[in-house]
Formats: structure tokens, sequence, C-alpha cells
């Protein structure tokens, strides 16, 4: 991918006057009757043009200034000192590109001519239009997206940001080239609903939209293999606009086990996680690093039986959203094959709730022993010690408040992803986690890759550094045991995932068993 300059050899050796180049910008900029129009419009929610400018308020403001840098040398020597940058790789939940550091302090003579009628020119034209006070210093980066790079939905929302902007400095580019702008539409609760507008970059391209509660939008997947999406972004602060309250889902309903005996699991699961020495063997793996990944866990039969039914068969499934916290799809429990209720019922029953118990230590089942089981019995030792010494005194036990034992529960999805697929991190994930044991079971995925992406990443409360992955791997049983400070995301499938032969089931899709279960 030519997204590295190559020095001329007259440039070898040569040592570069770090001097301001000046700009010009697009002549609208100075027009009075353009500035007045775009100013009644924006005011307004309506449309404007005039020349390379458009105004459009639909989904949300947003303007295009196309030759935004009126000279095309000034341009290309640009472009040159933005890719001559140090580029670093971010990947998280949300995004992967490659971004420069601040250009606030480069000394490069275009980024800084650029950076100064920006923060002159162009700030002071855009605070007449909005008709606010915009601060004058600005943010400003650069990024590239290569192949996969994305950037998926959200609102740039934070404090005192007001106006975004990119400037686009991109080879001839198609729709079909991935890396569009995406707007989002909101529904009533201003959640994104879908993406109603993608604008396509186009060189020396300026697009900016003001920050809002529904400025959804996303940067779609870059799908060329050998262009380069390079863009010069940042924001414009000032008064920042007024938040309705925030959106809170509903809670997915919890349900307790289901009253099915050990039958299910003579049926169904590979015999060798039934014999008690090695639960026992697994539980203090389990104990040791709080996960653990039971390979063959289902009988070979009963695993290829799923495996086909749901590709087989026609499964009602419905997509989830809203895109700004996950998007993939979930099968409906009225439409499973029958094959495919049964396994759904054997990781809800009582006998299953039991093996977890014994898998993990945790008290999720009423016979599985618990701390508190072993302190009553220390307690009674030290009782029976007192009575054969004839010492008196209150028992520990005696005071304490008999507590009735919770009721374990669990909550679960059959799930399918594809192409495109992700969970997210939410700004209201930590206020409502808790400790948890999640269940994964991976379908119809032999030749999964972990370049594809699709992998559960777990990440400790406001860090960046992951924790634990746990890659898709067929019949394979993973637990995870989560605290309070433990979130968790899917990370974002990409194109590689489409370019397995056709009749791999893995071009199709990726099922998978979740379940949470709560002591």
């Amino acid at each position: 991918m030519n997204c590295k300059r190559q020095r001329d050899d007259g440039e070898k050796g040569k040592k570069r006057k770090k001097r301001e180049e000046r700009v010009k910008l697009s002549p609208l900029l100075e027009d009075e009757d353009v500035k007045k129009g775009v100013k009644e419009a924006w005011s307004q929610r309506a449309q404007y043009s005039h020349g390379g400018l458009e105004l459009d308020c639909h989904p949300f403001p947003h303007c295009i200034i196309r030759n935004f840098i009126q000279s095309d040398s000034f341009t290309e020597n640009l472009q040159r000192e933005l890719l001559d940058l140090n580029f670093h790789e971010k990947s998280n939940d949300l995004y992967k590109f490659n971004q420069s550091e601040d250009l606030k302090k480069r000394k490069e003579p275009h980024i800084t001519g650029l950076r100064a009628a920006l923060f002159g020119l162009f700030r002071s034209w855009l605070g007449e239009v909005l008709g606010v006070e915009l601060e004058p210093t600005v943010d400003v980066s650069c990024a590239k997206y290569q192949y996969t790079d994305v950037l998926l939905c959200h609102d740039d929302e934070l404090e005192g940001r007001r106006v975004a902007f990119i400037l686009y400095l991109v080879p001839p580019w198609e729709s079909s080239d991935g890396g569009t702008l995406d707007l989002f539409s909101t529904d009533d609760h201003f959640q994104p609903h879908s993406v109603v507008k993608s604008l396509v970059p186009s060189w020396n391209t300026l697009v900016l939209f003001e920050v809002s509660p529904v400025s959804f939008h996303q940067v779609a997947e870059v799908l060329s293999e050998d262009k380069c999406r390079l863009s010069l972004s940042g924001w414009f602060h000032g008064p920042s606009l007024e938040r309705p309250p925030r959106h809170i889902e509903p809670p997915f309903p919890r349900s307790p086990h289901l009253p099915r005996d050990e039958t299910l699991l003579l049926e169904w699961l590979n015999p060798l996680y039934l014999d008690v020495d090695y639960q026992s063997q697994v539980q203090q793996e389990f104990e040791d690093s709080s996960e653990i990944q039971l390979k063959n866990f289902l009988k070979e039969e009963k695993f290829k039986e799923v495996s086909e039914a749901l590709r087989s068969t026609d499964v009602q499934w419905t997509k989830q959203g809203p895109p700004n916290r996950r998007c993939y799809e979930v099968a409906s429990l009225v439409s499973f094959p029958q094959c495919v209720s049964a396994c759904w019922e054997l990781l809800c029953s009582e006998a299953f709730f039991l093996l977890l118990s014994n898998f993990t230590g945790l008290r999720l089942h009423y016979l599985s022993p618990s701390d508190e089981d072993e302190e009553e019995e220390k307690d009674q030792e030290d009782e029976e010690e007192r009575e054969a010494t004839g010492s008196s005194g209150d028992t520990p036990s005696a005071n304490k408040n008999n507590k009735e034992p919770s009721t374990p529960l669990c909550v679960g999805e059959l799930r399918r992803w594809a192409h495109g697929s992700y969970t997210l991190l939410h700004d209201g994930d930590a206020s409502k986690a808790e400790y948890a044991l999640d269940l994964l079971l991976p379908l119809s995925c032999p030749d999964w890759q972990t370049e594809f992406g699709g992998f559960t990443s777990y990440v400790a409360n406001e860090e960046d550094e992951e924790l634990l992955m746990v890659y898709p791997e067929e019949n394979s049983l993973a637990l995870v045991y989560r605290d309070k400070e433990t979130l968790k995301f899917v990370k974002h499938i990409n194109h590689r995932s489409s370019t397995l032969p056709i009749g791999d089931s893995c071009r199709r899709a990726l099922y998978d068993f979740s379940f949470v279960y709560y002591e």
C-alpha cells in the first residue's frame, strides 16, 4: 500500500527549512453572501449550496467544502509532510486505524501553515456561521485508514467539542473502496438507528458537522487493499449543546434453572467432563486463572447435529442494536429446531448449573459447597471444642444473621455473527457491572482466524490493556468469571472473514451460545 512517501534522489540529504507556508483557503469563505446563506440555513436546519459548498441538515447539520485549499502544490506538499509523520496503531472496541501525534506543535511548513489558517480565518468564519464563540485551541491530528481499518458508530460528544472536521487527502476513491463517512438517523430515544447518508472521501474536500447528542456517525471499514484513506481531522471547541437524559436500556430478563436432571448431561456431554476427578482438576485450574476452555465439550454427533441444523433450517433471526452498542443477530427461541432447543435446555438445566458449580467452585446450585458452608463447619467445630472444655461465651454462629440463599439465575442468547458484526463498550456499562460467570460455546467455525476479529475481549474498567481474549474455537466451551471492574466486548468482524471459500460455513456466519450465570 502506497501510504509512505518515497523521497526523490534529489531530496536525500537536504535539510528542509522549517518555515510556515502560507495557505489560501477556498474563496467561498471570503464571500459574504455565501456566509450569510450558510448561517441562515444552519439556524433554520435547511439546505444550502453554492459552488463547491453544500450544507445539509439531515440527519444532523453537516457541511462539505470541495477544493478547500486553493493551491494544488500546497495540498500535495501537505500530504507528503503528513505521510512522513510517525503513526501509531490504535485499536480497541470502537476502532482500528493508525494515527499521528497531535499536530499542534509540529514545525513542518505546510502543516504549520494549514494549522494557522484553521485556527485563525476558518475558526472565525465558522464561529460567525454558528453564532457562537469558538475557542482558539483546536484539536488536530492525522489518520491513516488502510484495509479493514474502521471507526464504528459514535457521536463524538466530549466536554467542549462543538464542531468536528475532516480534510481528505485521498487518491481517487469509490464507495466500493469502503471508508465512507456514514451518518445515522436517530430514534425517539436519541439512539442511532440506521445509516441514511454516506459521504465518499475525495481529494482536498473538507467535511464538518455539529457535535450533538444525535451526531452519530462512523467511518465504514476500508475494503480496498491498495488505497490509503489519509485525512487530517479534529474538533473546534465551544459551548456544548444541551444533552437530553441518556436512554437506559431495560435489563435482559434472568431465569432460574429448568428442572432437568443429569440425563441431559449423559446424552449431550463428552464423558470426560462427567468424571468427578476431572471436574476437580478443572476447578483447580479455573480457580487459579478465573477462566478455562474445555475442548470437544459436546459429543461429536450432537455438536454436528446442532451446527448443521442452524445452517440448514429457517431459524428466525433478529438484528440487535442500537449500533453504538452492538450489531449482531439473535435467534428467536420459538423458531429453534428440535436439537437446538434441546441444547438450549441443557445450558439452562439444573444439572448443568450443578456441573458449572463443580467446574468453577461458584455457588450456582444449592448442593454446591460455599465459603459460608466452610465457615459454619468451622464454627461447629469451635462450639464442640468449647463444650468439651467447659468454656462459655457467645458463639460466632449464634450472632450471625440467617440469610436466605439467593437463587442462581441465567440469561442467554443464540447469536449469529458475520462480516460487520461487533459489540461496543458503553458509558453506562461500568455502573451496571456485576460478578458473573460468562459461558461461550462457538459453533460452525472450523477455520476461524484471529485476524478476522470476532473474539471476545475482556478489559479492566477505564484501562486500555486487554486482560483476556477468548477466540472462537469450534465446540470449545469457554468459561470466564468477571468482577465488577471487568468489561467485555466482541471485536468487529472484518472483511478478511469474507475471503474464505464460498462453500465454507464460515463464509456465511459464525454461531455461538452465549450465557451469563449469576450466583
